[in-house]
Formats: C-alpha cells, structure tokens, sequence
C-alpha cells in the first residue's frame, strides 16, 4: 500500500464508520490514538477495500483450484516464544496454523480471521515466508509439496484489546530502536519509583565479622508479597487473617477447613464473608469500603559480595511504614477509575461476591504500588512520537497488567512447593484468591520486554490489516478472500467483553457487546441468541470466501447443543461440513468424530463454500433426482480420499451413506426446497451409481486411489461410536456387524457401549436388528446387500411414521419418544410442506433434546420460518 504517512483517521472518517456493527465504545480522540492506519485501526478499516485491491486476486471459477480437508495431525506445543509473548485467554499455536494455510493456500492469496483474538493467524500466514529452519525441514517431510512463501492477512476482532495485541504480534517495529526506547524508559521508571520495592535486610553472623549489635542493614529488591484476605468467623463474627489460619506448612497445604481461634467452631471459607475496611480512595477522593488486605511474606533477593541470594521473611515495621507511605500518595499520571462495565455492581457473569466484593472500580485490582508504577510507565510510553514504536511499548503493559500485574495471582502450597510459589492468575476470568501475589512490576516490564523483543527480532511484512468490528459486518467485497481460520467463541465459556475490560481500561477503547456472540445472562443472550450472532458471523465469512474455498474452524466445545448451534449456523450460511475431527489435547493428535452430536473436546472442522456451478446446476435441478446426485458428486470431491496412520487407514465417517444422505439434507432443507427421494431411494441409488469400499463411497475416479493404498496398508481402523440412542446404534452395529454374529455373541458388546438418552425410547436390540439387519441360516446376523436394504428402509419408516403418527395425535410435552420417528416424520411433513405438523411437535420436545440434535433442529427452524407457526 501507499506511504503510511498519507493515512489519516480523522472524526469525519470516523462518522462514516459509525453505524457498522461492533463499532468501539470510546471518546474518539482515543480510537484515533490507538490506530495506526491503515494497517490496524480501533475501529471498522475503512482500507480494507484498498488492502484487497492491491494483493487479492480476482475469483477464477477455472482456477482449478481443488483441496482436500487438512487430516493430519497437528501437534504444536505453547512454549514457542513468540506464542508466549502476550497472554490471551484462547489461542492457536501460529505453527499449527501455518501446517492449514500452507495446505490450502498458495503463496500471496489472502487469509481471514473474523475471531483473530491475538492474531495468530496474521503471524502464521507472514511466517509461511520465513519459517524457523527446523520447522520448515519438519514441514517438508510432512507435506513435500509445500510452497513456501508469505500469505496475506485480514485479521478482525470485536475487542479492542484482542485487536491491539494483534496489531503488536503482526506489525514491523525496528527492534533495535524498539529495545533503545523500552530501556530508557524502563530506567526512567526505576530512577522514580524504585524505592517502592525496597526492604531491608539484616546481615546474619556469618555474613560478616561484626556483633550482632552491630549487623550490617543493606538494601533487599521485592520480588513478590504475598497478601491475605480477612474475614469474619460466621459463628462468633470474630475477625480473622486467612494465611493465619488456613496456610499449614508442616503438611504442605491450604486448609479447607478449620477451627476458630476464638469460638473453636469448624469453618469452612465457602461460610464466612469478607472484612471491610473504610479507607480514603486518592484516586476517586472520597472514603470507600475496600476488602481488607493484609501483607503476610515478602520475597525478595539481595546481593552481598558478588552473590545473589534469595530470601522469606514476615513484612516487619519499615515495610509497613514504607506501604503506608505509598497508600497516602495520590498518582499523577491517568489510571482507569471507571466502574467495572460501567455499572457500580452485580457487572456482569463473571461477578462473584466472594471475590468481588467491594471491587466496584478498574484501580480496584491493583494494589496501590503497582497501581502507581503502570501509569507511571504509561505516561511515558505515551510520549512517544512514533505510533507504532509507541504502541509496541505499551504492548509490553498490557502483557502483564491482566495477568501477573493485578491482584488475581495466586498463591499456592503442595507437597510440590512446600515454602509455596506464585500460581498465577486463573485465565479467562477476573478470580480474585484470598491468598494474593503482588508481582514487582518493574521486573515484570524487563522480563516481558524480552518477549516482545523476541517478536520484533523475526523478520516482518505490512501484509497483514487489522479491524476492530463485528465479524457479522465486515466491508470486504464478495468472493476475495482464498481461506479462513478461526477460532471463534464457545457459547458460555469465557465472556470476553468481561475479562478484557481492565485491558480496554488502560488503551480506553471498550468492546460494544451488542453483537458480542456469546451465552451471558447479564446481556440477556440465550444459546439461541448465540446461534444467531454465529449465523450472521459465518454468512459474512461465506459471502466474501471464493466458492469451492475453504474454511477452518477450531471449537473449543463444552456442551452439546453449543456444538449443534455452530454446526447449524454453519449450514444455514451456506458451507457443507466435509470433515469433522477431534483433537486429542493429551496425545496431541487429531482423530475423526464419528458422533457429530456429542462431543466434549476440541473440534477441528474443515467446510467449504459450495462452487458457483454446483449452485447454477442445482438451482436448475433443485427438488429433482438429478440435483441429489449433483450435490453428491460435488460432496464427494471434497472429501478425503485416503487418511492413513500408521499402516491404518481409517474409516471416513463423512464418505458413509448416512453422513452423505444428512448432507444432502440440509443441503436441501437449508435452501427451502423439498428432498425428492427418501433415504431407502438415496441408499440404493448411492450403491448403484458410486464404488463402495469399506462401507464409505467414492467417486470412480477417487476409487483407484483408495484401493492402491488400500493394498498397502495393514488394515481399516474402526470409528469410535457412542451408542446413545437409535441412529447411533445402527451405526455402530453396522460396523460392528461387518463380521456376522448371532444375537448372543452380539449383545454383551452392545450392553457395554450402551449409554442411552434419558428421553429416547430406544428399541430392544433384537428390533433394531430385525428392522435393519438381516439373518442368515445359522442365526447370524449380517448388513443386508444395498437392494435389500432399500426394502428394510422402506419397511422400517412405515414403522416409524406409525410413530409418529401418536406423536401428532398426542398432547402435552413429550418425555419419551424415539428420535429416528421424529426425523422420519419431520422429513415426511417437510417433503409435503407441512410445516404447522413440524412447528406443534417440535415445541413438544424437550427444548436441551432440540437444541442438541442437528436434524431436529434444522427442520424445526426451518419450518419456523416458512410460516409453521
């Protein structure tokens, strides 16, 4: 792009950007401050437009573009330096996200990120140009027809915080003039607030020769205090230090529970409250009620003839005098003082009164010494010229003023660390402990300094631009970008618009949580408000991806029906799920989900955006035959052909006929349109128009291919199957009945996989085998050849739909049912337009049933909005 200096953000710019979604919360002569356009801006980019002009490439529909879902393992540990150079409450490792864009991507195309958090993917997509040497050896071996090379980047966030540390990771600074000014600075510091880590030591006798009436005093530099909440016993209100009677260092432990000094009672710290204590707050100048905090253990180091020693003791009557002279100053650089959420108290999902009672104010959490030293620091990182040598200082601050730096370390005693250490704070929340480390924030800034360094020190391109908005609402044409990855938010687990605040407090710039896409009782947003925000978020991603391209979605998952609302936001947008894979966080290796509803771990997906003559032909054929095996043959080329580990080849879960037939589903339900066949037709059509192998299906070209490899390998690994209700036992018979068995041999095995649904009125397992399977002349049971199992399909939905049939003639909510007869007659009422039958059923259900089974809920919502109700 042009000359950096032709890119102003002025107040006009500003006006024009402030209808978008996700615009910041802030005056805005801050937003300006903390913009550096037109690479990063705390706001919407007004130069993306540009950005893309400039590097992206125009879609091609013969490009030949063609990639399989990325299905190796992925194994990057979090100690590499740059990973760890700034804290976040969720992040990637860039490497393993490098082994994705170099697989999908070539080099220059454009990657995005709507979710960038510290943008990882930005630093991935700069350092597929200039791997490390033996990452890039690993890589070669793994995928030897890698192109190396630098990718571009589109990195957006909704959080101002998540958007400034981004920025930092992705944009060049001269590290030697960046370590000159960190330095300086840090000296600067030093020379005007030092004295505040300062104690004093004591020589012992065989330090030096002198009596003990004349020991030597010398200075001691605070590494850390440790502080201990008060509380009062709940029996006789008797005020009490928690470290007094709580810390137990002969057994090496925190009691959780003890007597009362006073009354002997039994006390557990669930049962008493905190002490409050009225102090003078300088920084708001009015007396406030603060939880009473006392100091308990300094730790600190001394150097004496050439040595350096480190040293435990109790705070004694200087370190008292010297905290309370701190306590009387009153800060002359700015800090936050603004209410936490800008409400006085309950503030939002995060707030708890046993932590945070009495915390109403962002100077709240830090103690007053810290307090004073940050801002001291932020003062004169501000007067900096330079904007980007400016903010990547400040980026040092915020590496550690939300973890190390505020009152939420922890002290911790095990049989491990019988003196105890500082635990750190507990990511993604503002925990405050009873037992509290205050950090020297002077050796934090040096040591923090050093991995910030380290960033900077690696070679670095402008090729990445950075917004701060709603994922929902970007200003990014149709049909630019080559690839995404993202990492979004998962439901209720981490309230980032909560956690970030004592960040966005320090840069003044606040996340607008209006289009914040999370579960939060506070904001009034329900999982179905959070499917939602996901669906408007992934319909911008599908709209400005290029058809046939893909994108990459790593969930972290907690609940089901968490699970299920992405999965659905996803296919309501437009992109077909092609590969869903687990990864295994212990052994640090991805294996394939085969129970796309119930999973507890990480999910890596893998989806594309449908190719623009798969849609020109379907809207042709839509609701015909042909427009079925149009998108199945479309399907198919997007799925892996061969996944092969160790001599084992495994079992796709997406190339078998049920995956293939609720794929075609959706495909068809998401677009309103009827599904002309029913799965007993879809089945039997599958087997004669496509090779089967191993129970998955391939196109003919594709079958070569597999059967080579095939060949080679020692065998086909089985999928994993969690036998939870009807259509997962099935499945898991189908594979188990490869080999046939009799009843008895059969059942012992189904018994141990069995963990049933507490709403499913699962079948006897000999009527699910009667219904789906078939009996040879010895008793065994087998999986019926494709054209008898149309006959079995057509048989067992007349079963169904009679089913269902008391299902619609009933009343009230319904406690026990079978699933697969809701599904059959769901797709019955769906194929004849009956969306009323669809709507009064569903709401029947119970809603966690609803929300966690992906078919249920697409029909459902789906005649919900074509008139159902």
């Amino acid at each position: 792009m042009k000359d950096k200096k032709e890119y102003v953000l002025t107040k006009e710019i500003l006006d024009s950007l402030r209808s978008i979604d996700g615009f910041p919360i802030g005056k805005d002569e801050d937003i300006i401050a903390l913009s550096d356009p037109p690479f990063y801006t705390a706001c919407p980019n007004p130069w993306i437009g540009e950005f893309i002009e400039m590097y992206g490439t125009p879609y091609d529909p013969n490009d030949g573009y063609n990639r399989e879902p990325f299905s190796a393992d992925v194994s990057e540990g979090k100690n590499d330096p740059i990973y760890m150079a700034h804290s976040y409450h969720t992040k990637v490792p860039h490497k393993a996200i490098m082994r994705y864009i170099l697989h999908y991507t070539k080099p220059g195309d454009i990657v995005f990120d709507g979710f960038c958090g510290t943008g990882m993917t930005g630093v991935a997509a700069q350092m597929c140009g200039c791997p490390d040497p033996e990452f890039k050896e690993k890589i070669e071996k793994e995928m030897p027809e890698v192109e190396w090379g630098a990718r571009r980047a589109i990195l957006c966030d909704l959080s101002p915080a998540a958007t400034f540390i981004a920025y930092n990771y992705n944009n060049p600074v001269d590290s030697d003039e960046f370590e000159r000014e960190a330095k300086r600075i840090l000296e600067e510091v030093k020379a005007e607030c030092g004295w505040m880590y300062e104690t004093n030591h004591l020589l012992e006798d065989n330090d030096i020769l002198n009596t003990e009436s004349n020991r030597e005093i010398i200075t001691g530099k605070i590494e850390y205090v440790v502080w201990s909440d008060a509380y009062y016993c709940p029996s006789c209100s008797n005020e009490f230090i928690y470290w007094d009677s709580a810390v137990d260092f002969k057994h090496s432990e925190v009691k959780k529970e003890f007597n009362c000094s006073i009354c002997g009672s039994i006390i557990k710290k669930a049962e008493f409250d905190k002490v409050l204590t009225t102090t003078f707050d300088h920084s708001l100048n009015e007396v406030i009620n603060y939880p009473k905090r006392v100091p308990v253990r300094i730790v600190y180091s001394v150097k004496y003839r050439n040595k350096i020693k480190k040293i435990i003791k109790e705070p004694d009557e200087n370190d008292i005098s010297l905290l309370n002279k701190i306590d009387s100053l009153s800060i002359p650089y700015f800090h936050p003082t603004i209410p936490i959420l800008f409400k006085e108290e309950n503030w939002g999902d995060i707030w708890r009164k046993g932590t945070h009672l009495g915390l109403t104010r962002v100077h709240h959490f830090y103690t007053k010494r810290n307090l004073f030293i940050i801002s001291a620091f932020l003062a004169k990182i501000d007067k900096i010229d330079n904007k980007g040598l400016k903010n990547s200082i400040k980026c040092i601050l915020t590496s550690f003023i939300q973890r190390n730096g505020y009152i939420g370390n922890r002290f911790v005693i095990n049989e491990h660390n019988p003196n105890g250490r500082i635990n750190g704070p507990l990511l993604g929340t503002l925990y405050i402990p009873a037992l509290m480390c205050e950090q020297n924030i002077l050796e934090l800034f040096q040591s923090k300094f050093l991995d910030i360094l380290n960033i900077h020190r690696r070679k670095q391109n402008s090729d990445v631009i950075i917004q701060t908005s709603s994922n929902s609402k970007l200003n990014i044409i149709e049909n630019t970008v080559d690839y995404i990855f993202t990492d979004p938010p998962f439901g209720a687990n981490i309230m980032y618009s909560e956690v970030n605040f004592l960040w966005e407090s320090w840069l003044k710039v606040f996340t607008n949580q209006k289009t914040e896409a999370i579960i939060n009782k506070t904001q009034e947003k329900s999982i179905d408000d959070y499917k939602e925000l996901m669906k408007s978020c992934f319909s911008k991603n599908f709209f400005i991806l290029k058809p046939n391209r893909w994108i990459t979605i790593e969930f972290h998952n907690s609940s089901n029906n968490v699970w299920i609302a992405i999965q659905e936001a996803m296919q309501k947008s437009g992109f077909i799920i092609a590969d869903v894979r687990i990864l295994d966080k212990k052994s640090g290796t991805i294996k394939q989900s085969s129970t796309l509803g119930a999973v507890k771990q990480d999910l890596i997906i893998s989806a594309y955006k449908p190719s623009t003559v798969l849609e020109q032909t379907f809207t042709l054929t839509a609701g015909t035959e042909e427009g079925v095996w149009t998108f199945i043959d479309e399907h198919l080329k997007h799925l892996p052909v061969v996944v092969e580990k160790e001599g084992i080849i495994e079992t796709i879960a997406e190339r078998q006929n049920y995956l293939l037939f609720d794929r075609m589903v959706a495909f068809h339900v998401q677009r309103g349109i009827t599904v002309p066949i029913s799965s007993a037709e879809f089945y039997a059509g599958l087997a004669q128009r496509y090779p089967e192998r191993d129970t998955m299906y391939f196109l003919p070209e594709q079958v070569e291919g597999y059967d080579s490899a095939r060949l080679q390998a020692h065998d086909v690994g089985q999928l994993s199957i969690f036998v939870h209700d009807e259509r997962s036992a099935v499945q898991w018979l189908r594979q188990e009945l490869a080999t046939p068995q009799t009843y008895q041999e059969i059942q012992p095995a189904f018994l141990r996989q069995l963990h049933q649904d507490s709403h499913e009125a699962l079948p006897e397992l000999s009527d699910v085998l009667e219904e789906n399977f078939l009996k040879d002349d010895q008793g065994k049971w087998y999986v019926p050849n494709p054209s008898k199992t149309s006959d079995l399909e057509k048989i067992r939905e007349r079963s169904l739909l009679r089913e269902f049939g008391t299902y619609v003639q009933g009343k009230g909510k319904l406690k026990l049912f079978r699933s697969e007869a809701v599904r059959a007659g769901f797709a019955k009422a769906w194929k004849e337009r009956d969306y009323g039958t669809i709507v009064s059923v569903g709401k029947r259900l119970p809603p966690k049933v609803l929300q966690e089974d992906d078919q249920l809920l697409m029909y459902f919502d789906n005649a919900v909005m074509r008139g159902g109700e």
